[in-house]
């Protein structure tokens, strides 16, 4: 049975689910018409893995984990960018 994650702030749903969006888009899979629940599914399309709503049990741990290694390894890097960014912004060179 799938587990369904909630965000630790959830206030920040919607920004994740943009998030994952932008970040998709970036990848070449084109989800901007999907609601975000539905990106999953796009993008193991994409991948060529029958990922379909509801039970799945017939699905490899190796294709699930593609599937969800692409968008949450793509989304940690692109935080990851952001945080650097708004680090450089708040302390650029030369300021103590």
């Amino acid at each position: 049975m799938a587990r369904r994650r909630r965000p630790l702030v959830p206030e920040a749903g919607e920004a994740l689910d943009q998030l994952k969006k932008k970040v998709m888009a970036r990848e070449g899979i084109n989800v901007a018409h999907l609601p975000a629940n539905k990106v999953k599914y796009e993008v193991a399309e994409e991948m060529g893995i029958p990922l379909k709503e509801g039970d799945n049990g017939n699905l490899k741990s190796a294709e699930a984990g593609k599937i969800g290694g692409k968008m949450g390894g793509s989304m940690v890097r692109e935080m990851i960018k952001m945080a650097q960014e708004q680090l450089e912004k708040d302390n650029p060179p030369g300021k103590q």
